[in-house]
């Protein structure tokens, strides 16, 4: 698998012949820098963990352009279809589905999920995070946005995620020191990916405090290049 960071909590997933993006909040997104057409070239998923624009993104023209199939919770995208999504599959916390080849799994995240932006201040749908589970492949967690919960210990059991792309900016999420206690308490992870910093300037600007709490805990902490492709 090759993970792909653009900043913030936008990912992207390169295996088999899936090409999956996670939050892609690229147009105006001030951390990403590169080509919206590069950087999504050959998508087939996109996969959502909650309703708010920096994540949501540019969702609607990438499927557009691309036809690919979004998944998400059930509430975001009946508000997406409104708007013009025509390829999707919708779910909600606890369930998994078959994204074909691969499997996508929702689970809790501790966050708010109204899209503002857009006029709608009520929660579309829960904040989730995901599990995405590919044949012969390291299974990956995407925790959108939270705070850390107990039930990270539940995740962990089901699921048995090795790869953790975890927020870290604080504010609007965990800071650097809660985020590598969770990740160190509940977790296995061969290898982190810290987000959701130094986007804006109310979030933390660099991951130094999160990799320093990681140190001597066993678990790969990847800081990669925006815009360049890590091999897990």
């Amino acid at each position: 698998m090759k993970i792909t960071w653009f900043g913030h909590s936008a990912f992207r997933l390169d295996f088999a012949d899936k090409v999956v993006l996670i939050d892609p909040f690229l147009s105006g997104n001030p951390s990403f820098g590169g080509d919206v057409t590069t950087a999504t070239a050959g998508v087939t998923h996109i996969l959502l963990t909650h309703g708010h624009g920096d994540h949501v993104g540019d969702t609607l023209a990438i499927a557009k352009e691309t036809g690919a199939l979004v998944v998400s919770n059930y509430d975001l995208l009946m508000w997406l279809a409104s708007q013009g999504l025509q390829n999707f599959s919708p779910m909600n916390t606890g369930g998994t589905v078959d994204a074909g080849g691969f499997h996508v799994s929702m689970v809790r995240a501790d966050h708010s999920a109204g899209m503002v932006e857009a006029g709608v201040g009520f929660p579309l749908g829960s904040a989730n995070g995901l599990i995405v589970k590919a044949p012969g492949e390291p299974v990956v967690y995407h925790m959108g946005d939270t705070d850390i919960f107990g039930d990270m210990a539940l995740i962990a059991e089901i699921h048995q995620p090795r790869i953790g792309l975890v927020p870290i900016g604080d504010r609007f999420t965990m800071g650097a020191t809660t985020a590598a206690l969770a990740c160190r308490r509940f977790f296995r992870f061969d290898t982190v990916i810290p987000c959701h910093y130094a986007t804006f300037g109310l979030l933390d600007q660099t991951p130094d405090a999160f990799v320093a709490a990681m140190a001597g805990s066993g678990t790969t902490v990847l800081v990669p290049q925006k815009g360049v492709a890590t091999a897990v």
